[in-house]
């Protein structure tokens, strides 16, 4: 589907202002601004980064309470059970919390629901057979805020619950022990974007103070800590929660961590994926790298073996961990393409993305852990929300759905104004889920539809890119990107640039590569400058590429690419379209 170019305005005076006060050059400055990073001092502490911009974890509404009962309840040696998510985000906060209780001779297990069985959150059978076995304290990570009824079973039956988590809250709040959340209401702390493993981490950097009861903490949890740091970088990435303020420092310096401490579990992985190879980790390499592996285990019912990657002290046992992600990464990929491809048959051939205000999917034996990426790269493609629903192979359960937003479309809502249709629902702006009825499903696809029409705005139907420059292929050097670079770690929040350049030709036709041919590697040339290029995800479109007659413009994002100690800058493309008269236009 057709996209939008928005190139960003420049105020090219602020720009030298910004590159005269700060020192920094024009490249940079030019980012800088497109960022709203536009001070002296933002542009230092943005590109420092320092691990001393850390807020105290004291700070932290509730932490404080929260770490004093766990702090007594290890020196009463209670049973104390981590109770954490099945996603990347709850296995990196479960493992370092886990770790951390370990470190301070905490009698101490983890929990991790089944997606498949249990689904999302705390629950009131897993609580009671925790305290069966002995449990005597139970702290949640990345989920609990919602968990009104399961608080009050936990209370019922005699189990301390500390609640830490960093989702939406609910109308009423569970009455927990205590409830750490940076967005607590009431509360002032000033960054509300704490993914679930960096409210973990700040609770075990807590715990470490109280151990040591000073501010300064002992070498060996001050190790401790450092690693814990590369475990929160993955989570924080994973989650796709902003990556500035105090994100975007636990991210640049946990990516240091994962190169130089990691737990044994993530050195086993880098291994097996040959992410040890590379000289410095990037944001991109735990986006697209760690954490699907990861990932993979939580969607395919296997999150435990995910926590105890991040657990183990044995290299033979993550070496043999590592190994079973990657292969079960690999089915996962299997699942999911099987599953895109039927989806998006049934979208083009039963209903009219074009036209249609959003699309609402199903299939019998769909497997449920993959239907969330199924929905998210339709929604991406056609830019409508998507929903994907999985019918079990007898077709006789309830079916469970996973919602992906486009259009900026609130998907909370918009499942609210259909409730009447569904079992249940829950979720967030950009990202939910669903139970329905089979017999339910015309009335809620016309109710979601309906909705999203009201809601989205015809010029919103229409996807748009944001351009950060225009910039030759000449420009586009080694020196360059390091400037670029230094706005690193990309992501959530802080995106790699996207630069567009007009006049490009194709050298040589398209080839399809990558697992199922998803991906497209190009050659082009501008002005007689050479450039690789690489398509992620828009194999499909090799034909229209190929047969475009004349000049292309190219929306891409520049990299630097690393092969057998040669470097080089390559573009990882975007978008392209026949070129236009006047660019400007779009301006």
């Amino acid at each position: 589907m057709e996209k939008r170019w928005r190139i960003q305005p420049h105020d090219s005076g602020q720009i030298r202002l910004l590159e005269r006060q700060a020192g920094v050059s024009s490249v940079l400055a030019q980012l800088l601004v497109c960022r709203g990073v536009t001070i002296p001092d933002q542009v230092r502490w943005f590109l420092d980064a320092k691990l001393t911009g850390l807020r105290d974890p004291e700070l932290l509404p509730g932490l404080p309470e929260a770490a004093d009962r766990i702090h007594q309840a290890i020196k009463q040696q209670r049973r104390i059970v981590v109770y954490g998510d099945y996603d990347a985000d709850g296995m990196t906060g479960t493992g370092l919390l886990y770790r951390c209780l370990k470190l301070l001779n905490a009698d101490c297990g983890y929990h991790v629901p089944n997606r498949l069985e249990e689904g999302y959150g705390l629950h009131a059978d897993a609580l009671r057979k925790l305290a069966e076995r002995g449990a005597s304290l139970v702290i949640s990570v990345d989920c609990g805020v919602c968990s009104v009824g399961e608080a009050e079973v936990a209370r019922q039956i005699g189990l301390e619950l500390i609640i830490t988590d960093h989702h939406q809250m609910g109308d009423q709040l569970p009455d927990a022990a205590a409830l750490v959340h940076p967005g607590l209401p009431g509360c002032d702390y000033p960054f509300a974007g704490l993914c679930g493993a960096g409210v973990a981490f700040k609770l075990a950097w807590a715990l470490c103070q109280r151990a040591h009861q000073a501010k300064r903490v002992s070498p060996a949890m001050r190790e401790f800590l450092m690693a814990a740091v590369g475990l929160t970088a993955i989570g924080t990435v994973a989650d796709v929660v902003p990556l500035v303020d105090e994100n975007r420092i636990l991210v640049r310096h946990g990516l240091v961590s994962l190169r130089e401490r990691p737990v044994p579990g993530l050195a086993a992985l880098m291994r097996v994926t040959g992410l040890d190879q590379k000289p410095e980790l990037g944001g991109e390499d735990v986006a697209f790298v760690l954490s699907p592996r990861l990932n993979a285990a939580g969607r395919l019912g296997q999150a435990p073996l995910g926590v105890e990657l991040m657990t183990t002290d044995c290299p033979d046992r993550a070496t043999r961990l590592a190994e079973y992600l990657h292969q079960l990464n690999q089915s996962r990929d299997s699942l999911e393409r099987s599953v895109y491809q039927t989806a998006h048959k049934q979208a083009t051939e039963q209903f009219d993305p074009e036209n249609d205000p959003a699309l609402v999917l199903d299939g019998q034996g769909w497997h449920p852990g993959v239907i969330g990426i199924v929905a998210g790269r339709l929604a991406e493609k056609f830019h409508r929300p998507v929903v994907v629903i999985a019918w079990d192979q007898a077709g006789v359960k309830p079916g469970t759905g996973s919602c992906r937003s486009a259009a900026g479309l609130d998907l909370h809502q918009a499942l609210s104004a259909c409730s009447e249709t569904l079992l249940g629902h829950g979720g967030h702006r950009q990202a939910a889920g669903l139970k329905l009825q089979r017999h339910r499903l015309e009335a809620f696809r016309a109710a979601f539809c309906e909705y999203a029409a009201s809601e989205i705005k015809a010029g919103d139907r229409v996807a748009e890119i944001s351009i950060d420059a225009e910039a030759p292929f000449s420009q586009l050097t080694l020196r360059t990107m390091q400037e670029i670079e230094r706005l690193a770690p990309f992501g959530e929040g802080n995106p790699r640039p996207v630069l567009c350049a007009t006049g490009v030709r194709l050298v040589e036709p398209p080839r399809k590569i990558g697992n199922g041919q998803r991906h497209l590697s190009l050659k082009l040339n501008q002005y007689g400058v050479n450039m690789r290029a690489v398509a992620f995800g828009l194999g499909e479109r090799a034909d229209e590429i190929a047969a475009v007659d004349g000049d292309l413009d190219v929306a891409f994002k520049p990299v630097i690419n690393e092969f057998r100690g040669r470097r080089s800058v390559e573009m990882h493309l975007v978008d392209w379209r026949p070129t236009r008269a006047a660019v400007a236009a779009t301006r």
